[in-house]
C-alpha cells in the first residue's frame, strides 16, 4: 500500500523518518511517496486534505481535526524548545504590544504564532515569511522583530541578533506543561487498521533512530539548511525526545491544554472530535 507523506526538511523530521522511508525497519507493507515542505506549507496542505500522513503545527491541527487524527508517535513537544522573539537591537517586550513594529512570523497557523498571540495579543503588524528567511529579513531591516523556530535558535546570536522573549518559556511558566509544537497526523479516510499500522511503523522508525543516531546522517545533511553536524544534532536533541516515541499522559495533557487555552482566548472554535488515535485493542 502506497501512502503520501509530508514532513519538513529540518533535522528532527529527517532523523525521525529516515528509517521508515529507507526501509531500515519493517514497514509492514507500507510504501511512501514523500513531500518535503516547510511547516506552513504542510499546514496549508493539511487544510486541503492533500496528504495521507503529514507533519503539521498543533495550532493548524485544531482546524483539521475533522480530517486528520493525531498519531502517538512522531510529535515535537518539550521543555526549552519554544520559539524565540528576536530583534536587531535590545527591545523591551512591553514595547511590542500596541505598536507598529513589523513582526516576521513563520506562518499564520504555526504554534509559534499562536504563542505570540497569547503573549502579545495586541501585536497585529505581522508579515509571513519562510522560517529560514526571518534572520536575514531582520538584518536587512525588512522587519523590526522576528519570530524564529527550528535551528535558528542556534544561529541568531552568531549573527548579532538579540532575544526579546522565549515564548516556550512563557508557556511553561503559564501552564507547567511541555509546549506542543508539531505532530504527525493520519487522514481519517484511511481505515483504522491502516492508521494503527502507520503509528506502529513510525514508532519503530523513531526507536531505530535513537538506537542508531548516525545512521541517517547523510540523509539529514542532504536536507539541512547549511548547518554543521553539531548544530544538526543539537536541533535533534532539542526536538526529538520521549514524546516523539509516545505522547503518553503528559503529552496528551499538554495538547489538550493548548486547545483549551486557544478556545478560551477565542483563537479557535471548540473541538468536538476525538483528537487522538484510539489505542490498539
Amino acid at each position: 500500500m502506497k501512502l503520501t507523506l509530508g514532513f519538513s526538511p529540518c533535522p528532527n523530521d529527517t532523523f525521525i523518518f529516515d528509517a521508515l522511508i529507507h526501509h531500515k525497519i519493517d514497514t509492514e507493507g507500507l510504501e511512501f511517496e514523500v513531500f518535503y515542505d516547510d511547516v506552513e506549507t504542510l499546514n496549508q496542505k493539511a487544510f486541503r486534505g492533500e496528504l495521507d500522513i503529514t507533519k503539521l503545527s498543533y495550532h493548524a491541527f485544531a482546524y483539521v481535526v475533522d480530517q486528520y487524527v493525531l498519531l502517538d508517535a512522531g510529535s515535537a513537544l518539550g521543555f526549552g524548545v519554544g520559539p524565540l522573539l528576536i530583534s536587531k537591537s535590545e527591545m523591551p517586550i512591553a514595547e511590542l504590544n500596541n505598536s507598529d513594529h513589523k513582526i516576521g512570523i513563520p506562518g499564520k497557523y504555526t504554534t509559534a504564532n499562536f504563542l505570540l498571540g497569547l503573549a502579545l495579543p495586541k501585536a497585529a503588524n505581522k508579515q509571513e515569511l519562510v522560517f529560514s528567511e526571518i534572520e536575514d529579513a531582520l538584518l536587512d531591516e525588512k522587519i523590526d522583530v522576528g519570530l524564529i523556530i527550528h535551528e535558528n535558535r542556534f544561529t541568531y546570536q552568531l549573527k548579532g541578533l538579540k532575544k526579546i522573549i522565549d515564548l516556550g518559556d512563557y508557556w511553561e511558566k503559564l501552564t507547567g506543561c511541555a509546549i506542543p509544537l508539531g505532530g504527525i497526523v493520519a487522514n481519517r479516510k484511511l481505515a483504522p487498521e491502516v492508521q494503527q499500522k502507520i503509528n506502529r511503523v513510525l514508532k519503530k522508525s523513531v526507536e531505530f533512530a535513537f538506537a542508531n543516531p548516525k545512521s541517517g546522517l547523510d540523509f539529514i545533511r542532504q536536507h539541512a539548511q547549511e548547518m554543521s553536524e553539531e548544530v544538526m544534532y543539537k536541533h535533534i536533541e532539542l526536538y526529538v525526545n520521549k514524546y516523539s516515541l509516545d505522547l503518553g499522559e503528559e503529552g496528551r495533557k499538554a495538547i489538550n491544554l493548548l486547545f483549551t487555552t486557544a478556545t478560551e482566548k477565542g483563537i479557535i472554535s471548540a473541538i468536538k472530535e476525538e483528537i487522538f488515535l484510539k489505542s490498539e485493542a
